[in-house]
């Protein structure tokens, strides 16, 4: 079923007021910022409507909301590693810092997929994305250790295989995924 796109964003940014405000779990108080919320949204919402698209199928996004759920578990898992790791390498004696630049093709294609994937990557402690390049569709990813790039490559790919099924990709997770290259040209699995 698709329905027009901005009472659904309106609708969404009523959502994210209440995590915004911190709302009091009880009912009374959810319900009075989440009218705020909505007063606030949907004139928004609708004056920056031609910004989206006209309408958004709202059983697909549904449909993705167990994917969307399972990226954030693993990505959330993901950060927490990456804080330890970097927190150690911060108050470590002669912490193991091998900064590497690798290039890693992408299987998303859409550009809310890519910039999913790049954001992701960025979030996460020790690691940045550096470019994307559409020539090949590939991000250049900088690593605070690069000793072994494939211990990195292997939660992006997990991240891409759910944004592939989120965003409705034209590939599938199945789909092989390219090498990576680090920066000296050396290419791996």
């Amino acid at each position: 079923m698709k329905v027009r796109t901005w009472p659904v964003v309106g609708v969404a940014l009523a959502v994210v007021w209440l995590f915004v405000r911190g709302v009091d779990p009880t009912a009374t108080r959810v319900v009075e910022e989440f009218l705020i919320g909505l007063a606030v949204g949907l004139p928004l919402a609708f004056a920056f409507r031609r910004l989206a698209a006209d309408r958004v199928d709202i059983g697909r996004a549904a449909r993705a909301v167990p994917d969307v759920l399972r990226y954030l578990a693993v990505f959330s898992r993901e950060v927490v590693v990456a804080n330890v790791d970097v927190a150690y390498r911060a108050v470590a004696p002669g912490p193991p810092i091998e900064p590497e630049v690798i290039l890693i093709p992408l299987r998303v294609q859409t550009p809310l997929g890519i910039t999913t994937i790049a954001n992701s990557i960025t979030i996460t402690p020790g690691t940045i994305t550096l470019d994307h390049d559409e020539d090949v569709n590939a991000i250049y990813v900088h690593l605070i250790d690069g000793r072994d790039p494939a211990d990195v490559v292997e939660p992006i790919r997990t991240w891409e295989d759910y944004a592939l099924r989120i965003f409705d990709e034209e590939h599938d997770p199945a789909d092989p995924a390219g090498e990576f290259v680090v920066s000296g040209g050396e290419r791996r699995d």
